[in-house]
């Protein structure tokens, strides 16, 4: 057909629609240009951050939407079945961890974590750090502060990695000032993530690994694996200070391990009441995360904890550090297509069938202790009572492993299980031989379980003096933590800023 025997309204038709069709295009090509207009000035550098900037209010002036978003880590309202990011008093909930725990110092105070802003206050104020006047005293490392804040990799820069270990905790207060931060993670120069704890370097260096080889992928969940690890402070290695190590060398599955730990005889303390010589699980949760589905699929921390977000046509990762239950959408559901009350019920089940059997190994595990008490008090040997302190230790490290690995019942429920019902079985191999020593001793009645259904009940029980502890942090919050954040904050206040030329 011809033009001229078109029917006139398709001629009205094809002009429309190549109109509509220009017009669109031309909105594609504006959005385009904007976009790329956008990502060109969005990240223009105000400041120059110099190798090791410590100060996230400095950081904040080239990348105010990261920063904006840290800054909320500051709201603590979030609570979900299981905790939340509030302050808890962990004790109080679960009076049996001060017996745990006796004779070390998370008998003493143990929180619920507030989140990555309110890391030096809550290590500051905590009974576990000690309160004594002379600053050059203290029951903890300096090695507690590494995970605390991006002052410690400008501090280890400038003293050196194992001078930084040496010493009490306390050496370091008014260094250690800014919370944990951007420059714990990012280069300064490319903010391409990378690695400022020299302990995940040195593991994998010693597994023939090298962290340069780490896709971009893998690194963000590796900048998390800094800190949320299990760790030991190896005493040995210097003779003079805590060097922090991950005991990774025969693997990372809770059984290598231990096996590496009896293998060098490490024991983080002395069991207050049975005597065993006890490991302490500090926070696995790179090990146990290694273990899950998530892990397989290539699903990285960052990925639930500090998903993506758009802002103003802007496409950034959301540096408000939280649990993926407060920020489902960005989270789960980005993969997911369930609603949002059917994925918290499914994270809710798997915590509390795994939350329940935890349960059963930890009485299991305060009845031990009590009654190997009992079996030393009866005059038992330490012959007679070594095999027994050894499925001790291996049980509660077990429980510690499960309980300290923070969301591990969802991160890899199925090892989380395995784990705790290995726990059972040698806190119940420990229960049956001192039932055997004891009756061997001359008892054979049940043996008296404490009165321990309050944190003062349990503290009092273990013999703790709590009055004293706190008023000795007292004295200690009020003489020198105001003169540390003072020498620091004047200290910070005289580096210089280098403000970037621009040319519009």
């Amino acid at each position: 057909m011809s033009s001229k025997q078109r029917k006139p309204w398709i001629n009205w038709l094809l002009f429309v629609a190549t109109i509509v069709v220009v017009f669109i295009l031309g909105l594609l090509a504006a959005s385009v240009t904007e976009r790329k207009h956008e990502a060109a000035t969005a990240y223009k550098p105000v400041v120059k951050l110099s190798e090791w900037e410590p100060r996230n209010e400095v950081w904040g002036e080239n990348y105010p939407r990261e920063h904006q978003s840290y800054r909320q880590m500051s709201d603590t309202t979030f609570s979900s079945k299981y905790n939340g990011n509030a302050m808890i008093d962990m004790l109080e909930v679960d009076p049996r961890l001060v017996v745990l725990w006796a004779g070390y110092g998370f008998s003493k105070d143990y929180n619920q974590g507030r989140g990555h802003v309110y890391a030096v206050t809550d290590l500051t104020n905590s009974l576990r750090s000690g309160g004594p006047t002379n600053e050059k005293d203290g029951p903890m490392p300096a090695t507690c502060w590494t995970c605390k804040s991006p002052d410690v990799p400008r501090m280890m820069a400038k003293d050196g990695i194992a001078e930084f270990y040496t010493g009490k905790w306390a050496r370091l207060g008014a260094e250690i000032y800014n919370p944990i931060g951007c420059g714990d993670c990012h280069d300064p120069e490319t903010m391409n993530l990378r690695i400022t704890r020299p302990a995940l370097v040195e593991a994998f260096e010693r597994n023939g690994k090298k962290i340069q080889d780490a896709s971009h992928q893998e690194m963000r969940s590796l900048v998390c694996a800094q800190c949320h690890v299990e760790y030991y402070f190896d005493k040995k290695r210097d003779g003079k200070s805590a060097y922090l190590t991950f005991p990774w060398d025969k693997g990372m599955s809770v059984d290598s391990m231990e096996a590496y730990y009896d293998e060098i005889d490490f024991t983080d303390w002395t069991h207050k009441l049975s005597k065993a010589p006890m490991l302490k699980a500090q926070h696995p949760g790179y090990e146990v995360y290694l273990t899950g589905i998530h892990a397989q699929r290539n699903v990285s921390c960052a990925d639930c904890h500090m998903p993506y977000r758009t802002e103003g046509g802007q496409k950034f990762s959301d540096h408000k550090v939280q649990s993926p239950l407060n920020n489902v959408a960005n989270s789960c559901q980005v993969c997911h297509r369930e609603e949002t009350a059917e994925l918290i019920s499914n994270v809710y089940d798997r915590q509390t069938r795994l939350i329940e059997i935890r349960d059963k190994l930890e009485e299991l595990l305060v009845r031990s202790h009590v009654e190997a008490k009992l079996a030393w008090d009866k005059g038992a040997t330490e012959e007679q009572m070594k095999s027994i302190l050894t499925h001790i230790r291996h049980a509660q490290w077990r429980w510690d492993y499960v309980a300290a690995s923070h969301g591990g019942s969802f991160h890899s429920p199925v090892e989380i299980g395995r784990v705790t019902g290995t726990g059972i079985e040698k806190a119940q191999e420990a229960r049956i031989e001192l039932a055997r020593l004891l009756a061997e001793l001359g008892h054979n009645e049940a043996v008296e379980y404490p009165d321990i259904t309050t944190k003062a009940k349990a503290q009092a029980f273990i013999g703790m003096d709590v009055e004293k502890l706190k008023s000795d942090k007292q004295k200690f919050l009020k003489n020198l933590v105001p003169k540390w954040n003072e020498e620091a904050k004047k200290r910070q206040e005289s580096w210089s800023v280098i403000k970037v030329e621009t040319k519009e």
